[in-house]
């Protein structure tokens, strides 16, 4: 059984007389959202499409952290807005100057990515949810809690617990309304009032209940979260899921301190980027973004890549020799007879679909290999692939030469290879005199068989090489082609061989081979 049916059976055994599914994810907008994160949200996608293929009703919703405190300034931000540290995302200005905020820009150009995924959550900005005063009922509980909070926090640290320690504990961050910084000490809690002092000096007291400026501590809002919108999944990265990480804690804190049931709850592992190992991070620009994996990658292989591994599985992403071998995995999984695929991998595409019918398109590595025989223009690939018998819609072909460029100028230089624009005679020179015939034999075929089917076309091809062994004939058909491609190409391979010959002027090609 694929994964997220798994969950999706067990949330509805656990709730078998509930009508209404609520599944969570969140983030928060620290930077560019990365394709890690977007786990996150893939993850509760599936199951609730999982749900919904079962007959259930579902709410899927995506929390912004956007009061959350801003820590680091990432890679691609100015270093000027470090003066901004301490202060809540949705308060600090946009650093590319096109948003109202810097939680706002991080946010749309998360959110537009999604919907390339046909993924449309249910979106939910803890700064408005917070100056709301939506949760301050909650936060008034919290305080009265504060010493059960603290207990339960220390049982999962290493450190002893001490009543001086526990009578100055509150399970709270206060924004400074002088200068709007988390720098705040609170200096007591009596009869629903706050006072605090901030390090710029500015002093205060707030009333909980109409307080705007007041956050619970993580490990107190979340689960505070879950009981506010009755959450009964939600998926958590590995740095959660440890024997004292936030989801254990939060879970005691759920029952203990909002007589809440902590929702199912499924770690997922890390993503890296390949030849790093690293974990990908917003704060610290260590990523690569959906928009950026997009422009390699079509939405329905990005949502099978996550949809066919198991969420606590690790994997990265690569977009060297990857990106073909992913494109191959797919087409190849796509256009097999359902009969012949594993449950899982069924369901995995199934699961990726974006569009109910999507068009026929052309291989993705026959598009690339072409592409820079052709100058890069999509009219010429349609019209190579329609003289080896695949007819496609320009607009189709275009689409997949627009990522395959993409993918060959800014990730795989090397491989946008050129034709020569003179024989490569030093080269052939080296040629043995039998590898020699052999070229002059695929020139002579070429010549005659201009009506020649593919198939008969590469039957001829294949018998130049023509020995009793097999496996020597075999040796010698891959060492002919290495020797056409270097006298075309200058390089030892390329495209298949009949699409090499559709790419190219039959004239230019023989006058190449022609040494």
């Amino acid at each position: 059984m694929h994964w997220a049916y798994r969950i999706a059976e067990e949330l509805i055994s656990n709730h078998p007389e509930r009508e209404t599914f609520v599944c969570a994810s969140g983030i928060s907008p620290s930077g560019s959202v990365h394709i890690g994160n977007f786990r996150e949200v893939v993850t509760t996608y599936f199951v609730v499409r999982a749900l919904q293929q079962l007959g259930k009703k579902t709410r899927f919703i995506f929390s912004w952290d956007d009061l959350d405190r801003f820590r680091k300034v990432p890679k691609n931000v100015d270093p000027s807005f470090e003066q901004y540290i301490g202060m809540p995302y949705s308060e600090i200005p946009c650093p590319f100057r096109c948003h109202s905020s810097y939680a706002e820009h991080f946010e749309r150009d998360f959110e537009q990515s999604l919907k390339a995924f046909g993924i449309v959550p249910e979106f939910i900005y803890q700064n408005k949810e917070y100056t709301s005063k939506r949760y301050n009922t909650h936060i008034l509980h919290a305080l009265n809690e504060r010493v059960r909070i603290y207990d339960i926090l220390m049982k999962y640290k290493t450190g002893e617990a001490s009543e001086e320690e526990r009578e100055r504990f509150y399970p709270v961050n206060i924004y400074c309304e002088n200068c709007r910084k988390d720098t705040v000490r609170v200096t007591g809690f009596e009869n629903g009032t706050l006072g605090y002092k901030c390090s710029c000096g500015h002093s205060n007291t707030v009333e909980v209940m109409e307080a705007t400026n007041v956050k619970l501590n993580w490990k107190v809002d979340w689960p505070m979260r879950w009981m506010a919108e009755d959450v009964v999944f939600e998926p958590g990265g590995r740095d959660h899921s440890s024997e004292t990480g936030s989801f254990r804690v939060s879970s005691e804190m759920a029952s203990k301190v909002f007589n809440q049931e902590a929702p199912l709850y499924e770690p997922y592992d890390f993503i890296s980027i390949k030849g790093t190992g690293e974990k990908m991070s917003s704060s610290s620009g260590n990523n690569i973004t959906p928009a950026e994996l997009l422009s390699v990658y079509t939405p329905e292989i990005i949502l099978f890549m996550f949809a066919k591994y198991n969420p606590n599985a690790a994997f990265h992403i690569g977009l060297d020799e990857d990106v073909i071998r992913n494109y191959t995995e797919y087409e190849r999984f796509r256009d097999a007879e359902p009969a012949h695929l594993k449950e899982e991998i069924k369901v995995a595409l199934d699961l990726s679909v974006v569009t109910p019918r999507p068009l026929k398109s052309p291989k993705f590595a026959q598009v690339a290999s072409i592409l820079p025989l052709v100058n890069f223009d999509a009219f010429l690939v349609r019209d190579v692939l329609n003289r080896t018998g695949e007819a496609y819609t320009i607009e189709v072909v275009q689409e997949v030469c627009k990522r395959a460029e993409f993918w060959l100028r800014n990730w795989c230089p090397e491989k946008v290879i050129m034709i020569n624009d003179k024989k490569n005679l030093k080269y052939y020179e080296t040629l043995t005199d039998q590898e020699q015939r052999w070229v002059k034999r695929f020139v002579e075929i070429l010549e005659d068989g201009c009506e020649l089917s593919e198939e008969e076309f590469m039957r001829k091809v294949y018998d130049i090489c023509q020995v009793d062994d097999p496996k020597v004939k075999r040796n010698y058909q891959k060492r002919l082609f290495t020797i056409i491609y270097q006298l075309v190409l200058n390089s030892n391979s390329g495209p298949r061989i009949p699409l090499l010959v559709n790419s190219i002027e039959r004239e230019r090609l023989i006058a190449l081979l022609s040494c």
